[in-house]
Parts: C-alpha cells; structure tokens; sequence
C-alpha cells in the first residue's frame, strides 16, 4: 500500500473480532517497531505483549472500557529512561524514542489489515503492578492489536495553515 493512502486509512480502532492475530503479522508490526529511529541509537524501550483472553478482570483495572479486551492482544510500549539518550538541557528521550517505535508499529499494524487503538490514558500504578514493571521502566503507550469489527468514522484534521510556521512562530 502506498503511504499516503495508510497513513489515511489508519483509524483508531473501538471494536475488535476476537479472530487470533497470526504470529507472523505479529512479528511484522514488532520488528517495524524494532526498526524505528532512536536518539543516538540508543533504543530504550521495551514492548510487552500480553494475550486478553481470561484477562478481562486485570485489563479493565488498567483500563475502563470493555473494548480493550475484545482483542486478542494488547502491546504495551515502555521506555527504560536509564538506556536513554539526554539532550544537553537534561530532557531523557525514553518517551520519545518509545512513541517513535510505538507509531511505526501502529502503522505496520495498518498495513497489514489490522486495527489499533492508540491508549494513554491508564491507570499507571496498576500496570505497573500487573506487567511488574521495575523502578526506572515507564509505561508510555499501549494498544490492542486485532481484526477490526468496525468501519472508520472521519475525524476532522485542522488545516496545514493552522499547524505550520515557517522561520518563526
């Protein structure tokens, strides 16, 4: 597929089959995900692949709606801060880099038919506590992964004149 054309197509995705996601489009979306540019290389991140299925309770600890476990997967995109590169002003790029990765996944996931949801809004502590995250490993994104069960519905995008300056703001 064209780019132009999947960067379109990508929605994010409410309703899920429960039909499994073939290990090898799987492998796919994490390697995509492997491949993403880091700060000087550095790849602080981690990705936790957990299966939803007799996870439903945990799940929707982490997360209010039920459509999270509808899936057959969810990935949850974590950075390790102290693998990270630090810009000169003290800023760590862990959740930089880890979103880089997390949106070439996203968009691998597209490519090859299937859907996701981009998730931020979680509760942090009990994530933490179920994936057992140690001292230092942020959880920065997570999504379900699977065959879609819904049609796209058309957002609004502001126009390129609203978002973009040129030489200064």
């Amino acid at each position: 597929m064209d780019f132009q054309e999947l960067i379109r197509k990508r929605y994010s995705v409410r309703a899920y089959k429960r039909d499994p996601v073939p290990e090898e489009k799987l492998q796919q979306v994490l390697e995509a995900a492997r491949l993403a540019p880091t700060a000087a290389n550095r790849q602080p991140l981690r990705f936790i692949i957990l299966r939803t299925e007799g996870r439903e309770k945990e799940l929707k600890r982490i997360y209010r709606y039920d459509w999270l476990s509808q899936a057959p997967l969810v990935i949850i995109a974590c950075a390790v801060e102290a693998e990270a590169w630090i810009r000169p002003d003290k800023r760590n790029y862990s959740d930089v880099d880890t979103t880089i990765a997390m949106d070439h996944l996203i968009l691998a996931a597209a490519d090859l038919g299937l859907g996701t949801c981009w998730i931020a809004y979680f509760d942090t502590p009990v994530l933490k506590e179920i994936l057992q995250l140690p001292a230092g490993v942020e959880p920065i994104a997570l999504t379900p992964l699977g065959f879609p069960a819904d049609e796209p519905v058309e957002k609004k995008r502001k126009p390129l004149v609203e978002i973009v300056r040129y030489e200064k703001w």
